[in-house]
């Protein structure tokens, strides 16, 4: 199994004002949507994307608040090598809440937030990437070895870079064959040996396969959590968990067909 990093999704208490918000400060457009019984789901990412890019998920629940857990970090979008205070400052003078500039972190990335209290960093990439791109999207977890070995043994992933400091490590993980362009995983592990809770703002990661029903059978064999398995979903999509229990969404994708959902 070599899938791709498809799209990562996120909960927002009011859809129009987050729609408003990405596409404004991150030029995102709508890529499709779904009406569904009490939710929405919209796919939003660059006018322009590769083949390997990751949509951002936005989905409205109707009713009730969320909650912001900790064990979801951010996403990252990326801007080019040496505009990192040029797009952050333009980020700022469209009235996004000035919340970790460049300077508070050493001129190496930057943060904001969107409406909901979701963490957005800012990192320097290549010229010839997509500004504005997903770059990868972090998660926390409590046993780096246990996770790092999940995403390479359930999902054939290789460790592409790591950052290490006094009290955590950052790992970065991909499929072995993946473009520049993907989305990587980043598994945040903290050393002082916290949990975390995950609250519902945080929804889930979803890698695109080849084969719902093949893949799947190998996530089995490998000893995936069933949690969600195909036929329980009418063979759309399917999920497993991480031994963290994030949700790793199963799904295949046809980037020419008319609709993004399976429905």
């Amino acid at each position: 199994m070599q899938g791709t990093l498809d799209h990562v999704m996120l909960r927002v208490e009011n859809l129009e004002t987050s729609l408003e918000w990405y596409g404004e400060h991150l030029d995102y457009e709508e890529k499709d949507r779904y009406e569904g019984d009490g939710f929405t789901i919209v796919y939003l990412g660059p006018e322009k994307m590769g083949e390997e890019e990751a949509f951002l998920e936005l989905t409205h629940n109707e009713g009730g608040d969320l909650e912001m857990g900790d064990a979801w970090g951010h996403v990252a979008v990326r801007v080019p090598e040496g505009e990192l205070e040029g797009h952050y400052q333009q980020l700022i003078d469209g009235g996004v809440e000035d919340y970790r500039d460049p300077e508070a972190c050493g001129g190496r990335y930057a943060f904001v937030k969107d409406p909901d209290g979701h963490e957005i960093e800012l990192v320097q990439r290549d010229p010839d990437h997509t500004t504005w791109s997903l770059d990868h999207t972090m998660i926390r977890v409590e046993d780096a070895d246990e996770a790092i070995g999940f995403w390479t043994r359930k999902f054939g992933y290789e460790h592409t870079g790591r950052w290490e400091a006094d009290s955590f490590a950052n790992y970065f993980m991909k499929p072995e064959e993946a473009g520049e362009e993907a989305m990587a995983v980043e598994l945040t592990y903290n050393y002082d040996g916290r949990s975390y809770d995950f609250g519902d703002a945080w929804g889930h990661l979803c890698v695109r396969v080849d084969d719902l029903g093949e893949d799947w059978e190998q996530l089995v064999i490998r000893e995936a959590e069933e949690y969600r398995d195909p036929g329980s979903n009418d063979d759309m999509y399917a999920f497993t968990k991480d031994p963290d229990g994030h949700e790793i969404e199963l799904l295949e994708r046809d980037l020419e067909a008319e609709s993004l959902f399976p429905f």
